[in-house]
C-alpha cells in the first residue's frame, strides 16, 4: 500500500509563502537548497510529520521572474482545523486574501472557508467535527 507524501507548488517569493503557510498553522519540516539546479525546496506540514501526514512542497526556482500559470485543472488544498472562523481571521490579520468566509456549505452543515496563498493557490479550510 502506498502513502500520499506531498503536493508540490511553485512559488514566486519563497519566504512570503513560508510565512503564509505558518499562519495556517504549518511549520517548516525541512529545507533543501540545490545550487546546481538553481532551486530551493521547503516542505511545510503540521507537527513534525511523525504521523506521516502529507506535506506541501514549496518549490522556488531561483531564476523564475514571471508569475506561474496556475492552470485550470488545479482545485485547492484542504486542511482541517478546530475553528474555521478563527483561522480566517488570522489569515486576514496577516494580510492574506479571504475568498469565502467561514460558514456551512450550501445544502449541508460542514463549515468551510477559502483563502488564497501569496501565489493565488486556493486553500479550503474545513472545520473539524462538522463533516
Amino acid at each position: 500500500m502506498g502513502t500520499y507524501l506531498h503536493t508540490m507548488v511553485r512559488v514566486q517569493d519563497l519566504e512570503r509563502s513560508v510565512a503564509f503557510y505558518r499562519v495556517l498553522g504549518m511549520k517548516e519540516i525541512r529545507r533543501r537548497e540545490v545550487p546546481d539546479g538553481k532551486y530551493t525546496l521547503v516542505y511545510m506540514g503540521f507537527d513534525d510529520n511523525a504521523h506521516g501526514q502529507a506535506e506541501v512542497e514549496l518549490t522556488y526556482n531561483w531564476d523564475q521572474e514571471t508569475p506561474y500559470d496556475l492552470g485550470n485543472g488545479f482545485g485547492h488544498f484542504a486542511i482541517g482545523v478546530p475553528n474555521a472562523s478563527d483561522l480566517v481571521e488570522q489569515v486576514r490579520q496577516a494580510g492574506g486574501k479571504v475568498t469565502r468566509e467561514a460558514g456551512p456549505v450550501k445544502f449541508g452543515t460542514t463549515v468551510i472557508a477559502f483563502v488564497e496563498d501569496p501565489d493565488g493557490y486556493k486553500i479550503e479550510i474545513i472545520e473539524k467535527g462538522t463533516f
